[in-house]
């Protein structure tokens, strides 16, 4: 299996994540989309039609390049530990807390769209942070509200990691690298440091990619 990865994607630190608690070995193919990698020709055509990573093209030949749909695939082909629910309620309440932070949080605070901000419409890097600041601090306090209500703990929802802990864990990573302030979100960093605790979520961690850089 390939993986199209940057260090410090979240939406390749969650598919990082999937994969080390599945064990599953790979091969790391580095994308460096601070200088454009994502939108090289040959990756494109080739590999990610999206133009962003990650991607993966597993040993049956299948290529795919959204985070969301390579860990549903995985989680089809390599169920053990099974990350997305088969019960119709307890999928349901995973999918709410992962599609919150992939579909609310993260789109508008990714690399494309800050660069968007500061290089096309001029904001300054004072305007940029208040903005990244602000969505992570709508998007977070959603989170805490849906663990207040459904939560089960040690992890979002009970005993072992879901696809709401993979989503979670990259997230706040990147927040806190942006300067986040997380006092009003009990839950979520408890679930967040547990999490954190285990060899597959640290061995994900951007510092241990070998594309890292600081």
């Amino acid at each position: 299996m390939q993986l199209y990865s940057f260090f410090n994607s979240s939406t390749s630190y969650r598919v990082r994540i999937v994969l080390a608690l599945k064990g599953l070995d790979y091969d790391y193919r580095p994308v460096n989309i601070r200088v454009g990698g994502h939108r090289d020709p040959a990756y494109v055509a080739e590999v990610n039609p999206s133009a962003v990573v990650p991607a993966i093209v597993t040993d049956d030949g299948v290529t795919l390049g959204q985070s969301l749909a390579i860990i549903d695939y995985l989680d089809a082909h390599h169920p053990e530990p099974r990350l997305i629910p088969e019960d119709p309620a307890e999928r349901a309440r995973v999918l709410e807390l992962a599609s919150l932070i992939a579909c609310d949080i993260h789109p508008v605070n990714n690399l494309r769209i800050l660069k968007y901000l500061q290089d096309k419409l001029g904001v300054t890097a004072e305007e940029k942070d208040a903005w990244y600041k602000h969505w992570v601090a709508e998007g977070l306090a959603a989170v805490e509200r849906l663990l207040a209500r459904y939560g089960s703990g040690p992890f979002c929802f009970g005993a072992a990691p879901t696809l709401a802990d993979c989503c979670l864990v990259p997230q706040i990573a990147n927040a806190e690298r942006m300067g986040c302030n997380f006092d009003d979100y009990p839950k979520t960093m408890a679930a967040y440091r547990h999490a954190m605790a285990l060899p597959a979520f640290a061995a994900a961690a951007p510092k241990r990619q070998p594309d890292f850089v600081q």
